[in-house]
């Protein structure tokens, strides 16, 4: 089958339109694909590139290889069959045990879900993302089994967000539609701070990362929405608001989200929080400043914070430093040392274990070296 007659077949299952799958494609992706479009993939007058394959593979939740390759995974439900497919029976069978066990015979509590999403928090800081991933996508089978209370919707929200920030850049659509999830996930808990902060959390990781920055500000506008009370949630949406206007090289509302920004982490600061996802200390806040003021092209500030970010920065934690490097490095690269850029970039990544490498170190490489 040719991938043509496919992505028709996959977007005919689910019973979208042709403008219905470009507008889902742009909503992930940021970009500005049309009906047309669309229907010249299925007649075959032209055949999409690796980008579009990949946002296609994440729309439908298919692997990207059997698009490539123009072979149907299977139609209704062929998201959760090609994911099945695609894994070793070993490890399917063992998932599926762990599902079928939490709706026999009940699965972890409300309050335990809460612990382990604050050991989730902790771990983020240091942990190797296939690490998480495979650990809370066996979370996310149990709590499949009991959407049955607001609690629990919210429980998977979160755990729905730290498993969206542990794809390689290479699967940023698979990224992309567990944010999209996540935030529909919150939604029925009813908790607006849990709306808030997976809102925030995904606005914060697409528009660091640079990608999906439609998407970016689509979560971080809902945040806002929602309500005006500083949070890290709050402070998380408004920074990844700030970056998309960044890449969009509008640098007045780039700085005027800065500021608003710096007075969020003002109001929100809580010096005795324990270091984890859910906490913003100084070092960290001033690492997010750093990388918008590198996009902005402003060495002078970028440096100031990078440096204040390094002097507080603990030192278990070098994925961190890797980034700030990688800040130095982008600033380079817009002041003109493009050369100078990417060796300090490459040498800062290099010098990480590729097994510490996430997404968003990822991506901004491949910012700087575009």
């Amino acid at each position: 089958m040719e991938t043509g007659d496919l992505v028709r077949e996959l977007r005919t299952a689910r019973g979208w339109s042709q403008g219905r799958l470009a507008a889902e494609v742009n909503a992930a992706c940021g970009t500005a694909l049309t009906r047309e479009y669309v229907s010249g993939w299925e007649r075959g007058k032209v055949r999409p590139g690796p980008f579009y394959l990949r946002a296609l593979a994440g729309v439908f939740d298919v692997p990207q290889a059997a698009l490539d390759a123009g072979r149907a995974p299977g139609r209704a439900g062929g998201a959760a069959a090609a994911t099945t497919a695609a894994l070793a029976p070993s490890v399917t069978s063992d998932l599926l045990g762990l599902g079928f066990a939490a709706r026999l015979r009940g699965g972890p509590s409300a309050d335990d879900w809460e612990a382990r999403l604050d050991a989730y928090g902790t771990d983020y800081m240091s942990s190797p993302a296939a690490d998480l991933q495979r650990r809370v996508a066996e979370d996310l089978v149990v709590v499949q089994q009991q959407l049955d209370a607001p609690a629990m919707w919210s429980a998977a929200a979160r755990l729905m967000t730290v498993y969206a920030t542990t794809f390689p850049r290479q699967e940023s659509a698979r990224s992309i539609q567990w944010f999209r999830t996540a935030a529909e996930a919150a939604d029925r808990s009813g908790d607006v701070g849990v709306r808030v902060w997976v809102r925030g959390r995904g606005a914060l990781a697409l528009g660091y990362g640079g990608t999906a920055t439609g998407l970016a500000d689509l979560l971080a506008d809902q945040a806002l929405a929602l309500t005006d009370r500083p949070s890290v949630g709050l402070l998380h949406a408004t920074l990844g608001k700030a970056y998309a206007a960044a890449l969009r090289g509008d640098r007045p509302a780039a700085l005027h989200l800065a500021d608003r920004a710096r007075r969020i982490f003002d109001a929100a600061y809580d010096p005795s929080a324990r270091l984890s996802d859910y906490s913003i200390p100084a070092w960290r806040m001033n690492g997010f400043l750093s990388l918008l003021s590198a996009r902005l092209g402003d060495e002078k500030q970028s440096a100031k914070a990078r440096e204040a970010a390094l002097c507080e920065l603990p030192e278990r934690l070098p994925r961190f430093v890797t980034h700030l490097e990688l800040h130095k490095g982008l600033t380079l690269v817009r002041a003109g040392d493009r050369e100078g850029g990417l060796a300090c970039a490459r040498a800062a990544l290099d010098a990480l274990p590729q097994e510490r490498w996430c997404g968003t170190l990822q991506m901004l490489m491949a910012e700087i070296a575009a």
